[in-house]
């Protein structure tokens, strides 16, 4: 039975199993009719704040979170978790927001319930995370609301109150903000680094140089499926390494 953790308290990263993070990568590779979108990515990724992955569009950044989230399976190469665990606990301790989120044909409630009972919340602690996540995510007014007649910033908002809600080590995004307007887009990265600051680790692809100022510790930048550089985000915005990477911060175009 789950104890009573609520959403971004100083308990939520208190795991009582080992953790998943860093999540190592080895040579990964990924072909889909004999066109290589992935080319032999090596990365480490470690356990704290914000990890951006960015590049231009085409370099394969959506394939490469679905590849560490396991949703594709690479054509070679290794996706290697910490800690002693099982396939079904790697998966349980992480989640993914997608660009163009997917709910449910009910009420906001009734989708975020149904992540939690999904994991195994159930009674007294399903109905506080409810709560609580609702709270936190600024939708308690919408409790009641079909999903299909939220505008997209409070479907933005519903799908990372879900992902959020399971207790996650880690949470895959992919452009959470790219349709949405500034007020939207600043309400998404308030619960972000709420998220973050309570200890969830985030991997995040996004197009937008300010918003990887804004939230990441680190950026990686794909350009033709490979990974140019890796650095800490002062390091890539003040001296980036590649000339991909250098056009893409100055907002100039590059083949």
């Amino acid at each position: 039975m789950h104890d009573l953790v609520l959403p971004f308290s100083s308990e939520l990263t208190a795991h009582q199993d080992p953790s998943i993070l860093p999540l190592e990568v080895e040579n990964l590779r990924y072909e889909n009719k004999g066109v290589r979108i992935i080319d032999t990515v090596t990365l480490r990724v470690g356990p704290a704040g914000c990890t951006a992955i960015m590049g231009y569009n085409g370099a394969g950044k959506s394939v490469l979170l679905r590849l560490l989230h396991g949703l594709i399976t690479p054509t070679s190469g290794v996706v290697r978790w910490s800690g002693n665990l099982s396939a079904g606990e790697i998966t349980r301790k992480q989640s993914m927001v997608f660009q163009a989120p997917v709910l449910l044909r009910r009420s906001v409630e009734a989708n975020v319930r149904f992540a939690l009972a999904k994991r195994g919340f159930k009674g007294r602690v399903l109905r506080a995370r409810l709560d609580a996540i609702l709270v936190e995510a600024n939708l308690l007014s919408l409790r009641h609301r079909p999903a299909a007649v939220l505008s997209g910033g409070e479907r933005q908002r519903v799908a990372l109150a879900r992902a959020l809600a399971i207790e996650p080590e880690l949470v895959f995004l992919d452009e959470p903000t790219a349709s949405l307007d500034p007020h939207a887009t600043a309400a998404i990265e308030r619960i972000l680094h709420r998220a973050i600051k309570a200890g969830c680790k985030l991997i995040m692809v996004t197009q937008s140089v300010g918003q990887a100022q804004r939230m990441a510790r680190d950026v990686v930048f794909l350009h033709s499926g490979r990974i140019t550089e890796h650095t800490g985000i002062d390091e890539f915005l003040r001296a980036p390494h590649s000339d991909a990477a250098r056009a893409f911060i100055e907002g100039r175009l590059f083949e």
